[in-house]
């Protein structure tokens, strides 16, 4: 387990004092958006891990990215006798009618990683979220690239005073994609630097997707005028360092270099980092994603009471238990390799 979850224990209690519970037989079913999604497959082994832990049944399967099937899927799973339900939605915006079907039944049900609107998650006693508050990574990743132009003067190409960069946009309408952007540029600004946005595209949290896009704005732009790249996720932001290093950059030379920062902390970001590839990433904490949803799931399933004392997690509002995000840059990153 990462060094960086004790880091976090004065947000997130200690697991140990809460890894005793009883053994459990419910039957957890849960729904993940994508399995090849980088992120979402460290939620699912974390989500694994846990129930090993608690001695239960839980079955994961893949939506493909498609609504209709996770909705399908999640009539399955109710008629299958599931005792609670873990669903990453395709579609935040149609959390309702799954929460509903939910209700009907009296289940429990925890949405993970795309949060639900507030009226929906209101609108039943046993719904809970577990996620991160995207505005966190958003300014933590705009505060990496700040440092990063205070600490080597250089990187103003141009020596105007100002950064030109690229956005790598996530997902049309995802909460994350909006916050991240929205609070990255922020801070930038609030670091004390003028900010030129020389592209910005959306890329599906996709490395290929982010490669082609990042490929048409050096097309377009010329490599020598991008000064920094952000990425609402590390995939995407691997997919731009690709297209930059097809043009000889971040490949060692000083003189070729582009700082670029994701989000995330995969294995492959920090693989990345580790050869001077990627500048910095946001730990997006999959591990306690995963660990909470199903501590949760369990309890309301075996009709115990979510509590802070039971799960080990903070709850805010008595329905949102929130992972916080850390900064992860050169100076850190080891921490997190697994």
């Amino acid at each position: 387990m990462k060094k960086s979850i004790v880091v976090l224990a004065a947000v997130v209690f200690a697991i140990s004092a809460v890894a005793a519970f009883a053994a459990t037989d419910a039957l957890v079913g849960a729904c993940i958006y994508k399995f090849d999604d980088t992120f979402m497959t460290g939620v699912r082994n974390a989500m694994r891990a846990e129930m090993e832990r608690q001695g239960g049944e839980l079955e994961i399967v893949d939506s493909q990215n498609r609504q209709p099937m996770q909705n399908d899927q999640v009539d399955a799973y109710i008629s299958k006798g599931s005792n609670a339900l873990i669903v990453n939605p395709v579609d935040r915006t149609a959390a309702e009618p799954l929460m509903n079907k939910a209700k009907a039944e009296g289940l429990p049900i925890v949405f993970i990683n795309r949060e639900p609107y507030a009226e929906v998650m209101n609108a039943y006693d046993k719904i809970w979220y577990v996620g991160a508050k995207a505005e966190e990574s958003g300014t933590q990743s705009g505060q990496i690239i700040v440092d990063y132009f205070k600490s080597h003067p250089e990187a103003d190409k141009n020596k105007d005073g100002k950064i030109q960069y690229i956005m790598l946009r996530s997902e049309q309408g995802h909460q994350d994609a909006v916050l991240r952007t929205e609070y990255s540029t922020q801070a930038m600004k609030d670091g004390g630097f003028e900010i030129v946005e020389l592209g910005s595209d959306t890329a599906n949290w996709d490395k290929v997707q982010a490669t082609d896009k990042m490929k048409g704005f050096i097309s377009a732009v010329g490599v020598d005028n991008i000064e920094a790249v952000l990425a609402n996720n590390d995939d995407m932001a691997l997919g731009a360092i690709e297209a930059l290093k097809a043009e000889g950059y971040n490949l060692g030379d000083a003189s070729k270099y582009v700082p670029v920062v994701g989000v995330d902390a995969t294995a492959p970001a920090l693989e990345a980092m580790s050869k001077g590839e990627m500048l910095g990433t946001v730990l997006n904490d999959a591990d306690n994603q995963g660990f909470a949803a199903v501590k949760v799931a369990v309890i309301a399933a075996d009709g115990g009471a979510v509590t802070e004392e039971s799960i080990g997690y903070k709850i805010t509002d008595g329905k949102y238990i929130w992972i916080p995000y850390r900064p992860v840059t050169v100076e850190n990153y080891k921490e997190f390799m697994k």
